[in-house]
C-alpha cells in the first residue's frame, strides 16, 4: 500500500509541475503570442507576373516560385499521402500529439541530441508562419501554444490549406502547386499517385529528399510513404503496387515564358517596383502589357533577321574561340559554359569536308552543317572591304574552332555568328500612345541594355519631318521653293565657320520642299530652319514631346544632331499619323492583386473620336496631363479606382489628347512623306503593295547610325541600328539599307490583311496645279504642271507668263507628282 501511495503521489506531483510549468509558460509566453486569428488574413508571397495584351505569360519574377491552391483543389490522395508522411493523427489531435512529443523527448534523452522535434503539422504551421527555425526550448514552447491556438480559431480544412502553400519544397518552390510544376512541369491535380507521394516526401528535408539531386533517396521515401497509405488503409493493394512500379521520373522545369518578350518585361518589372517597391515582388500582381504576342513576336524576328543579313554582308568575324586538341568532354565542358544567344547555338568544329562539315553542339551530338549555309563566310577586314569568297569549308573553319549554329525549321544547322551590330525597333498606337511592339537589342542574354527606351542617338534626316512640318506652319507650301546651294557663315551658337554639305556632295539649285524632303537635302533644311528661327522651332518641337534639352540651340539641329531615343522619336512621329495630336507612350494595360482586383486601369489621353483597341481597359476617373503614365520613370496615376473581381469596368471619361498641330499641316507632311516612299530614299518599302505608308530614312555622319520611322494610321514604327560604341556601319550602309528592311518586316506582317487607313483629309484644303519651276499657281497649258496641296489661306500666286512658257524645263525637276 505504501509503494502505491508513493507512485500516486509521485503522479499527481509531477502532474501538477507539469500543469504548473504549462500555465506558468502560458502565463509568461501568451501575452507576447501573436494572434492565431491573423492566419485566416495572412499574405503569402507571391511572385510579379506580366502578360501579353492577349494573356500570354511574359515573365515572372520573385524569390519564391509559388502558387497558392485551396483546400477544395487539393487532391484527396495528395492529403492521405501528406498525412501519412507527417502527422497520421492530425484528423484527432487538438494541434499538438503528445506521443510524438514525448517520443522526441525520449531521444533527446538517450542520445543528447534534438534527433525530431515531434511537431504536428499544425505546430508546424504556427513556426513556419509566426516563429524561427531555432532549435531550443522556449521556441518549441511557444509553439506548442500557438499551435493550441490555431486549433481553436481555425478548422483542420484551414490548416492544412495554409501548411500546403506556405511550406519550402526545394528548387525555389514554396507550396504544392509550385513544386508539382518545378519537378513535373504540370499542376497538381494532374499528377499521379507516385508523384503526389514523391512531394509529400519533401517537407521533412527539401535537400535529402529532393527527386533531382537524391533521386534513390527521394524513391525510398516515396515508397515508404506508400507503404503508409496501404498500411492505412488509403489506397488498396492494386494501386499500391501500381505506385511502387512507377519509375522515379521527376525532372527540373522551370517556368517558360509563351512570349519572348525579355525588354518588355523588363520596362514592366521597373514600372512596378517604383511604384509598389519591393512589395512588386512578393504581391502576387498580375500586370497586363499593352503588346500583342504576334506582334511582338513579329518585331523580335524582324530585329533578328535584319542584323543577321547586315552582319553576314560584312563577312565572317571567325570563331569565337579555339580550342586545343580533340578532347570531347573538354569541348562539352566550354560548351556548357557558352549561353545560346537568339537561338544561335555554340559548337566546336570536329570535321571538315568539301561540302559540309560536322560540329559537336551542347547536347552531345555531332550534326553536319552544310557548304551552302557558310558559303558568305568571307573574311571581315573592315566595315567596308571583306576578303575574297571562300570555295569550300576548309577555308573558313577549322578542327576545334568554337562557333555559332542556327536552328532551322527542318532540323538542320545553319552556320553564322553572333552579330557586332545592335538594333531597336518601337512600334506605337498612334490614336493613344500603346506600346504595339518594342524590342530592345538582339538578344537580352547577351545585353540587357534596352536601345529602344534608354540609347540616345542622333536621328539624323529621319527628324526633318519636325523642321519641315514647323516651316509649314510659319507660311511655308509643300511647293515653296528653297535653294539648294552651298553656304558657309558663322554661326552665333557655335561660334565658328560651318560648312554643310548634302550627303552626296552636289546641289540643285531652287528646289521644291517636297522634293527637298524626298531627296532629303540637308541645305534646304538648314536654310527653312534658319527662316523660321531657332526660338520658334525649338518651341516647337517640344510640342511633341521632345525635353529641348535633348535638341542643340544651333542650326545642325535640322539635320538631326539632336540626342534621341527610338521611343521618344516614335512618340513624337505619332503626331503625323493621328492628325495632329500628341500622345504619351504607355506600357501597362492595367495591374490586378493576387485576388483578381483591379488596381489600376489605363486612360491615356487619345485622339478625339477613337476608341480603344478591342481589349483594352481604362479607368473611370479623369485624368490630367501630369496623371499620363511615364513608362521611364516607374510611375503610375494615383487616380484609378478598384473594380471589383469579376466585374467590368464602368464606362470611362475618355480624356482627350492635346491637338499641337493643324490636321492641315499632319496631312501635307503625310503626302509628302509618302513620296519618300513613292520616289525617295525609301523606294524599296515599295515593295510592301501598300498605298498607306509615309515615313523618312535617317543616316548619320559615316553611317554611325542608321534610322526609319514611318506609319499609317494604325502604327508608327520607329527602327535604330548602329553599334553600341559608335562606329561606322560602312560607307555603303544607310537607313534604307539596314533600318528599313527591318521596319519593312514588321509592318509588313502588321498590316497583312488590313485595309489602306490614313488620316482623313481634313477641311481647309486646297487642291491646284503648279508650274513645276516656280511652285505657282500654273495658267492652262503650261508643260509639266502638277497637283498639290495648300492651305486655304496662304495659296501660292500665279505664275508669270514667262515662268508657265518655260514649265518644267525652268529646271532639272522630278517627273510630275500624282498625289492621288
Amino acid at each position: 500500500m505504501r509503494l502505491l501511495k508513493f507512485f500516486g503521489w509521485t503522479f499527481v506531483a509531477t502532474f501538477s509541475s507539469l500543469l504548473l510549468g504549462l500555465s506558468g509558460a502560458f502565463l509568461y509566453l501568451g501575452p507576447s503570442l501573436p494572434s492565431a486569428e491573423s492566419l485566416r488574413t495572412i499574405q503569402l508571397q507571391i511572385p510579379l507576373r506580366i502578360y501579353s495584351s492577349d494573356a500570354k505569360l511574359i515573365a515572372e519574377f520573385g524569390e519564391m516560385r509559388r502558387t497558392p491552391i485551396r483546400y477544395a483543389d487539393i487532391p484527396p490522395d495528395f492529403i492521405h499521402a501528406l498525412l501519412a508522411a507527417e502527422d497520421d493523427n492530425f484528423a484527432s489531435h487538438y494541434g499538438v500529439d503528445l506521443a510524438s512529443l514525448m517520443r522526441a523527448a525520449t531521444q533527446l534523452l538517450s542520445s543528447g541530441h534534438i534527433q525530431t522535434g515531434g511537431s504536428t503539422i499544425t505546430m508546424q504551421v504556427a513556426k513556419n508562419f509566426f516563429l524561427t527555425s531555432e532549435r531550443s526550448f522556449s521556441r518549441k514552447a511557444n509553439e506548442i501554444l500557438l499551435a493550441l491556438q490555431i486549433e481553436r480559431e481555425l478548422s483542420k480544412e484551414e490548416i492544412l490549406e495554409l501548411y500546403v502553400n506556405k511550406i519550402y519544397l526545394g528548387n525555389r518552390a514554396y507550396g504544392i502547386e509550385a513544386a508539382a510544376q518545378v519537378y513535373y512541369g504540370k499542376p497538381i491535380r494532374e499528377l499521379s499517385l507516385a508523384q503526389l507521394a514523391m512531394i509529400a516526401g519533401l517537407p521533412k528535408a527539401p535537400s535529402r529528399f529532393n527527386p533531382l539531386a537524391n533521386p534513390a533517396r527521394s524513391k525510398e521515401r516515396r515508397d515508404w510513404i506508400l507503404g503508409r497509405m496501404h498500411k492505412l488503409g488509403h489506397i488498396d493493394e492494386a494501386r499500391y503496387q501500381q505506385a511502387l512500379a512507377e519509375p522515379a521520373e521527376a525532372s527540373y522545369h522551370v517556368a517558360t515564358p509563351e512570349l519572348n518578350a525579355p525588354y518588355i518585361a523588363e520596362m514592366a518589372r521597373a514600372e512596378l517596383v517604383g511604384r509598389y517597391g519591393s512589395d512588386a515582388y512578393t504581391e502576387g500582381f498580375r500586370v497586363t502589357t499593352t503588346v500583342p504576342s504576334d506582334l511582338q513576336e513579329t518585331a523580335s524576328m524582324a530585329v533578328r533577321q535584319g542584323l543577321l543579313d547586315y552582319d553576314r554582308r560584312h563577312g565572317y568575324r571567325g570563331p569565337e574561340a579555339r580550342l586545343p586538341g580533340t578532347n570531347r568532354d573538354a569541348w562539352l565542358e566550354e560548351l556548357n559554359k557558352r549561353r545560346i544567344i537568339n537561338n544561335l547555338e555554340p559548337a566546336v568544329v570536329t570535321q571538315i569536308g568539301s561540302s559540309a562539315i560536322h560540329v559537336l553542339t551542347r547536347s552531345g551530338n555531332e550534326e553536319k552543317v552544310s557548304w551552302e549555309s557558310m558559303s558568305w563566310a568571307r573574311p571581315f577586314i573592315s566595315a567596308d572591304s571583306q576578303g575574297p569568297k571562300p570555295q569550300q569549308p576548309g577555308q573558313v573553319v577549322k578542327i576545334g574552332d568554337l562557333v555559332r549554329v542556327q536552328r532551322q525549321e527542318d532540323g538542320s544547322l545553319a552556320f553564322s555568328q553572333i552579330p557586332a551590330a545592335q538594333s531597336a525597333l518601337v512600334s506605337l498606337d498612334p490614336r493613344d500612345g500603346a506600346i504595339r511592339a518594342l524590342v530592345g537589342g538582339f538578344s537580352f542574354e547577351q545585353s540587357h541594355y534596352n536601345r529602344a527606351a534608354q540609347a540616345k542617338r542622333q536621328p539624323g534626316s529621319s527628324f526633318k519631318p519636325f523642321i519641315y512640318s514647323a516651316a509649314l506652319d510659319r507660311g511655308f507650301t509643300a511647293a515653296s521653293l528653297i535653294n539648294d546651294a552651298p553656304i558657309v557663315f558663322v554661326d552665333p551658337y557655335l561660334d565658328t565657320v560651318w560648312r554643310p554639305k548634302n550627303d552626296t556632295n552636289t546641289f540643285l539649285g531652287p528646289i521644291r520642299m517636297r522634293e527637298a524632303l524626298y531627296k532629303s537635302r540637308n541645305l534646304v533644311s538648314i536654310r527653312l530652319l534658319q527662316s523660321t528661327g531657332i526660338d520658334y522651332t525649338l518651341d516647337y518641337i517640344g510640342r511633341f514631346g521632345f525635353d529641348k534639352r535633348d535638341l542643340p540651340r544651333n542650326l545642325s539641329l535640322a539635320l538631326g544632331t539632336a540626342n534621341l531615343t527610338p521611343l521618344e522619336i516614335a512618340g513624337g512621329w505619332s503626331t503625323f499619323a493621328n492628325g495632329g495630336y500628341r500622345i504619351q507612350p504607355y506600357l501597362i494595360e492595367r495591374i490586378e492583386d493576387r485576388d483578381g482586383k483591379l488596381l489600376y486601369q489605363a486612360n491615356p489621353p487619345r485622339v478625339p473620336g477613337e476608341q480603344p483597341a478591342p481589349g483594352a481597359f481604362v479607368t473611370t476617373s479623369t485624368a490630367t496631363e501630369d496623371s499620363i503614365p511615364d513608362t521611364t520613370s516607374g510611375d503610375l496615376p494615383e487616380n484609378a479606382q478598384p473594380t471589383p473581381a469579376g466585374q467590368p469596368p464602368a464606362a470611362p471619361e475618355p480624356i482627350a489628347a492635346e491637338r499641337i498641330v493643324d490636321a492641315r499641316t499632319t496631312y501635307i507632311m503625310t503626302s509628302m512623306l509618302q513620296d519618300v516612299i513613292k520616289r525617295g530614299t525609301a523606294r524599296r518599302a515599295l515593295e510592301m503593295g501598300r498605298s498607306d505608308l509615309a515615313g523618312k530614312t535617317g543616316t548619320t555622319n559615316e553611317s554611325k547610325d542608321s534610322w526609319f520611322s514611318g506609319y499609317n494610321a494604325d502604327y508608327v514604327t520607329t527602327v535604330w541600328a548602329g553599334f553600341d560604341q559608335p562606329e561606322s556601319l560602312g560607307s555603303h550602309e544607310y537607313g534604307s539599307t539596314v533600318a528599313l528592311p527591318i521596319w519593312m518586316g514588321f509592318m509588313s506582317a502588321a498590316l497583312k490583311d488590313k485595309p489602306p487607313h490614313l488620316q482623313a483629309e481634313p477641311e481647309g484644303l486646297l487642291t491646284l496645279r503648279i508650274n513645276p519651276g516656280s511652285g505657282r499657281i500654273a495658267s492652262p497649258g503650261t508643260p509639266g504642271a502638277f497637283f498639290e496641296l495648300f492651305k486655304n489661306e496662304a495659296p501660292p500666286p500665279m505664275a508669270s507668263e514667262e515662268e508657265s512658257s518655260q514649265g518644267s524645263l525652268a529646271k532639272d525637276s522630278a517627273p510630275p507628282i500624282d498625289l492621288f
